[in-house]
């Protein structure tokens, strides 16, 4: 099942890459369509937000679609949003586009990490998630320092019209490898959503949220604090970014494993050694080689929570996942926005750059906390039901 796995892979490349190279263009953004970089900075926002509103809405829409027709469907959305972002005119319209890309991307991963976890054996279902979110991890390896280099040398539409173009492969790879008989029974919406408002799932999404934040409180502005508290030259904040991202990639593969053992325990555990990497944040964002070798132990302890709460939700939501998966999804970008809304607030209001580690350690404890909270729940004793772990 390897060349299913690749494929959704291949997609979420293009999501990934077309989510982040952004932050990457802002300045060109910003100068051709005429536009302050705060204002540009709202296309981050935007897509998140996209993302969070289209989750429920594109779970309605695909209820009791063949999930391979679907997969390929929205890719196809996927392929549109970016050619009409090349193309877009003017800064509303730009917008627009990035909203619509966006909820390709809410029901995707959804989707994906089901069929993913469907495709092989119950106890590899945590790695084969895990293998298509590494597509997003190495999105920001090779996806985003290219497109922003490409976007720079040729303008920032070139970089859309390429992205559209993986877009355009990675249906082919879903037409060419996906099995045929991925059939997605209709589900009840009510009970879907019933399920997913259980406090089981609502806490495994909470966690998602919080961990999320952690990240995006720091990682929002890491471009301003590596030049203005670390020292960094502006020419080398890409290669912590590479460093990142390729912690990120192992990660993603450390995580299905820890899950496949225990995905309560890799939850909590990782969000413990996270909250320990972002305490020492505070220090290492002093020293140039520090942030080098914290990057990349961040980004890997980061993202090998992904598998495991994508996982977790599957799990939790067993009798309805399709519609909590897809919003966990949301929960992923909610976090997201509300960790770079939060870091935003925080340095208005007067407080500098080297707070931000520390509320991103607030946020992880909090993770932790609502963790515990949910393996206590699991361990109560219930009449004819197991625990999912």
């Amino acid at each position: 099942m390897s060349a299913p796995l690749i494929a959704l892979a291949a997609a979420s490349f293009g999501i990934g890459t077309t989510e982040f190279v952004i932050m990457g263009l802002l300045p060109e953004v910003a100068a051709d369509l005429g536009v302050s970089i705060p204002s540009a900075g709202l296309l981050v926002t935007g897509y998140a937000a996209g993302v969070v509103i289209g989750a429920p809405l594109m779970a309605i829409a695909t209820n009791g679609l063949p999930r391979k027709a679907t997969l390929a469907g929205l890719m196809a959305i996927f392929v549109v949003g970016n050619l009409f972002c090349a193309l877009a005119p003017t800064y509303e319209l730009l917008m627009g586009a990035r909203v619509l890309t966006a909820f390709a991307h809410a029901a995707f991963f959804g989707i994906a990490a089901v069929v993913a976890a469907g495709l092989v054996a119950p106890d590899r279902r945590a790695s084969a998630i895990a293998l298509v979110f590494a597509g997003l991890t190495v999105a920001n390896i090779m996806g985003v320092p290219a497109g922003t280099a490409l976007g720079q040398a040729l303008g920032w539409r070139a970089t859309f019209f390429v992205v559209a173009g993986i877009g355009v492969a990675a249906v082919a790879a879903i037409a060419l490898f996906l099995p045929a008989n991925l059939k997605m029974e209709k589900a009840n919406l009510a009970t879907e959503f019933r399920v997913a408002l259980k406090p089981q799932v609502l806490l495994a999404m909470s966690i998602t949220v919080l961990v999320s934040a952690s990240a995006f409180v720091v990682f929002t502005f890491i471009a301003p604090i590596l030049t203005e508290v670390t020292g960094i030259a502006p020419g080398a904040i890409a290669w912590v970014l590479v460093v990142f991202g390729v912690g990120m990639t192992a990660g993603s593969f450390v995580g299905g494993r820890l899950a496949d053992w225990n995905v309560m325990r890799a939850i909590v555990g990782s969000a413990t050694v996270l909250a320990v990497i972002l305490a020492f944040l505070t220090i290492a964002i002093h020293s140039a080689p520090l942030m080098f070798a914290t990057a990349f132990v961040w980004g890997l302890v980061a993202f090998s929570l992904a598998a495991p709460l994508q996982i977790r939700v599957v799990n939790v939501a067993a009798c309805a996942p399709n519609v909590a998966s897809t919003l966990n999804q949301a929960a992923f970008n909610l976090g997201n926005a509300g960790g770079a809304t939060l870091g935003a607030a925080a340095l208005t209001a007067g407080f500098a750059y080297q707070t931000l580690p520390v509320i991103a350690v607030v946020l992880a404890l909090a993770a932790i906390a609502v963790g515990l909270l949910s393996m206590t729940i699991d361990r109560r004793p219930r009449v004819g039901v197991a625990a999912t772990a």
